[in-house]
């Protein structure tokens, strides 16, 4: 079975999906990153999904939730790479995300959160380019 790696970099975890989630798995990836967010105190999340080609509701939800679990545990999250036609899907599904941060990519995912932990921040509406 695949198994999604989650890094530490400094005070954040980075979590690249690059196999084609299932539900298993995406619930799976829930509770490690939150175990993961507690043991590692991470005041950051970004989820690279570049290698995403398609979503269900079922991903878009999990986006939302861990987005929502990171928030009680103190940590900004960031979603990257997102492909235009994920965001495509997401929207005719009707999935608004509410919460979820979005970045084009790691390095902008990145200084968002550091914008979020060193300065407060809380730009949750805005999207970075």
């Amino acid at each position: 079975m695949a198994e999604i790696p989650i890094l530490k970099i400094g005070d954040c975890l980075l979590v690249s999906i690059q196999v084609d989630m299932h539900d298993r798995l995406a619930m799976e990836l829930q509770d490690q990153l939150t175990q993961k967010i507690v043991a590692t105190r991470a005041r950051g999340v970004m989820i690279d999904i570049s290698a995403l080609e398609i979503v269900d509701s079922f991903i878009g939800r999990m986006l939302n939730d861990i987005a929502a679990m990171s928030r009680v545990l103190d940590a900004v999250t960031v979603v990257v790479g997102m492909q235009p036609a994920v965001a495509i899907t997401l929207v005719e599904l009707g999935l608004k995300l509410e919460g979820v941060r979005t970045a084009l990519d790691v390095d902008k995912g990145l200084a968002l959160i550091r914008r979020v932990i060193d300065w407060g921040e809380d730009p949750v509406d805005r999207r970075e380019g």
